[in-house]
């Protein structure tokens, strides 16, 4: 028998599934499972992808160094305390390789995003998983749940894949009630759909325990470049960037991101549209009898009576070429998450769970 192994906790962790793309034997399929910008990227960030390949035998810069300017020119932040990654995922996994190991606790809401579980058995730390109130995040939940071994605190905030977001006086409250050695990670994936949210970045500013973290992969429809930030102490984020791979980033990444960001009339057509078809869309589910909670993101989470019924309506859209994304991994069996599409998107999704929930009477 072997004797090589891996360590411990890495064996524990499930593989990862990202939202299905196809139905097999089904064909004009619109894809709701992945929460990504139905509009694709800008205009801009495609011919900055195209001006790109004419340098692809070059390595990419070490420091990011021009996006990072660009990202602190547009909210107001200090560069130097600014940290680029392969999707804000990475930053999150650089976070629990710095700053958790065996014996340690990483503590996670009940319906949080999968990476944060991950990312700790990844270093052989313990996963603490707190109850949440409603699916919204309960602060006094998470202070009750901190110890002595509590090294790592994950909030989306919004939350994925629940939609929901507590307020700054919250947030605040739960960084002023961490134990000393603690930090309090703000996974702002979603911060952009909230308008005049800064994702906790003032929050940042104002205290050394707390680091935020954004995306590119959202909002500025760019999934499939992998490009995410972070904004944290300036001794968090030198911590960080000595164990993050000088070349995580590519050239053609880096100048789509940048590209991706100053095209803001793009970026706000994009949040406008998304904030009117999710409304649209969760009005439309209630009046069919599928209730969901008032959404901050680019998703709904709609809900059914059981998950029979929630599994029953999931396999009649994908019949009708609608994919969405079943949620039982996050203990919400009875939920469906449906990714806000473009204007079409949404009127077919509504009309199909329409057909199904009348054939199911």
């Amino acid at each position: 028998m072997t004797k090589i192994t891996p360590q411990p906790g890495i064996m524990d962790i499930a593989l990862y599934v990202g939202g299905k793309s196809h139905v097999d034997g089904v064909s004009n399929v619109i894809k709701l499972s992945s929460n990504e910008n139905p509009f694709g990227p800008s205009p801009a960030a495609q011919e900055a992808v195209r001006r790109s390949a004419l340098d692809l035998h070059r390595y990419p810069p070490t420091d990011h160094a021009d996006l990072r300017a660009a990202i602190a020119a547009a909210h107001g932040l200090d560069a130097d305390r600014i940290i680029c990654g392969v999707g804000s995922d990475e930053i999150l996994t650089l976070l629990c390789q710095a700053y958790a190991g065996p014996g340690d606790e990483v503590i996670h809401t009940e319906h949080g995003f999968a990476i944060y579980r991950i990312g700790a058995q990844s270093v052989g730390a313990t996963p603490i998983e707190v109850p949440e109130r409603e699916r919204v995040t309960d602060v006094d939940a998470i202070l009750a749940a901190c110890t002595d071994a509590t090294r790592l605190v994950f909030l989306a905030n919004p939350n994925n894949p629940t939609g929901t977001m507590i307020g700054l006086a919250e947030v605040e409250r739960l960084a002023g009630g961490l134990p000393d050695q603690a930090l309090l990670v703000l996974d702002g994936a979603y911060a952009e759909y909230v308008d005049g949210y800064d994702g906790g970045a003032r929050l940042v500013e104002a205290r050394d325990n707390v680091v935020m973290t954004r995306t590119f992969s959202k909002l500025y429809g760019l999934g499939g470049m992998r490009v995410g930030w972070g904004y944290g102490p300036q001794d968090v984020v030198d911590v960080l960037n000595r164990i993050r791979g000088p070349f995580n980033l590519s050239s053609t990444a880096l100048a789509a991101a940048e590209a991706a960001l100053g095209d803001t009339a793009y970026v706000e057509r994009s949040r406008s549209e998304n904030t009117r078809l999710r409304a649209w869309l969760a009005e439309a589910l209630a009046e069919h009898g599928v209730p969901s909670d008032a959404s901050c993101a680019n998703f709904i989470l709609a809900r059914f009576g059981s998950q029979d019924e929630a599994e029953a309506c999931d396999t009649y859209l994908q019949s009708q070429g609608v994919i969405v994304r079943r949620v039982t991994s996050y203990k919400l069996p009875n939920a469906l998450r449906i990714t806000v599409g473009d204007e079409a998107s949404c009127r077919r999704v509504a009309h199909c769970i329409g057909q199904f929930k009348a054939g199911a009477r």
